[in-house]
């Protein structure tokens, strides 16, 4: 079927309006607010629009070019980066944007079409990888769904649904392990590669995000981009116990459990906002003989001193927070508590090379490199 040249701008216009349409009502959907405190950049809706989204493999687009079926029709980009076309062969469509790779095809089969009028719309977008480091507990590339990836879900009727998972910084964070209770929330740094081959550095607050209610800067990943959490410093005012029981956190940390008082020592894992109580409980419970007003809390700090703290469980209610590698001794009734008298107890098994330091080693606790 021939179109006019009315009938032909008209249809091209059309297609255009319904895709740009079609891309808002999904960024709408998926984005919050992205309001960033740090004159790094400004990050808006209109940053992420189909005419700079940069095109990799596995993206799936529609071709149309009217008045032409035979050109028409849905296109992957393949694990090269190219996507074959009928005349021009491979074309290299991975580090494009819709618009130049519309416009390459056009180019192109100029040589073979009079006027040919091409459209290129984004059908499907690969899954993104992006890249975390810094202060998360699995620091490196992870694989996050894209905002056309959809998923069939059970709801609470058990019926089945379908929904799309947004590739948030967030979901990031939480595919990496979650944050360290050391890491600086207030300045994550995503790092984002551009259509013209700059590099574009996004600060994000998700502290505001954490302290405001889940009102704040949970920006949409793009497959590429970087992320970065920073080690805040000593007098950061964070609040660990918010941060603890946000979505960002993760889902369990290592706690172990010592001591002739306890049912089984060893080992446990307990959610990040736990206290010593709770720690008590996942490792059994206190047996008959414990002195729970002599239970003691140790931890290696920051700055790589050993705190020993006693605390008293007698109501088997206690406000401390359990951080990641802490150490908790459930001593019997009539038992002679506290640093000293551990190392002195291990002293025929450490031999000369006893002390707490020993102790923490033989106990594998304190692994800062987790």
């Amino acid at each position: 079927m021939k179109l006019d040249k009315r009938s032909i701008a008209l249809l091209s216009l059309s297609a255009a309006l319904a895709h740009n349409c079609l891309w808002g009502l999904g960024l709408a959907k998926a984005q919050q607010s992205t309001d960033f405190n740090t004159p790094l950049t400004e990050f808006s809706a209109t940053t992420q629009t189909p005419g700079n989204y940069i095109l990799g493999a596995g993206d799936q687009v529609a071709v149309v070019v009217f008045g032409y079926e035979e050109f028409t029709g849905a296109r992957v980009v393949l694990p090269d980066g190219t996507m074959p076309f009928p005349f021009l062969g491979s074309i290299q469509a991975a580090g494009q944007t819709v618009d130049s790779l519309s416009n390459e095809i056009t180019q192109g089969l100029n040589a073979y079409l009079v006027n040919p009028v091409v459209n290129v719309s984004l059908t499907a977008l690969r899954p993104v990888v992006v890249d975390v480091a810094g202060e998360v507990y699995r620091p490196g590339p992870v694989q996050l769904s894209s905002l056309t990836t959809v998923q069939t879900q059970l709801n609470v009727d058990a019926r089945i649904t379908q929904a799309t998972t947004t590739p948030t910084l967030s979901s990031a964070l939480v595919a990496a392990g979650g944050i360290r209770r050391t890491a600086d929330i207030r300045s994550v740094i995503v790092r984002r590669p551009l259509p013209s081959g700059e590099v574009q550095d996004i600060s994000v607050n998700l502290w505001e995000a954490i302290s405001n209610a889940g009102q704040g800067n949970n920006i949409v990943l793009r497959d590429g981009d970087a992320i970065f959490v920073p080690r805040a410093l000593a007098d950061a005012e964070i609040d660990p116990a918010l941060v603890a029981s946000s979505s960002i956190a993760p889902d369990n940390v290592r706690v172990r459990v010592i001591g002739d008082g306890v049912v089984q020592p060893g080992e446990v894992q307990v959610q990040p906002n736990s206290s010593v109580s709770g720690a008590i409980a996942a490792a059994g419970g206190p047996n008959s003989d414990a002195a729970l007003g002599e239970v003691r809390l140790v931890r290696l700090s920051e700055n790589g001193q050993v705190e020993d703290q006693r605390v008293d469980l007698s109501s088997l209610v206690d406000s401390y927070q359990i951080q990641d590698g802490d150490v908790i001794l459930v001593p019997k009734k009539g038992y002679l508590v506290g640093i000293d008298n551990i190392s002195r107890a291990l002293t025929p098994i450490l031999g000369p090379l006893g002390g707490i330091f020993n102790i923490l080693d033989v106990f594998n606790i304190f692994d800062n490199d987790r």
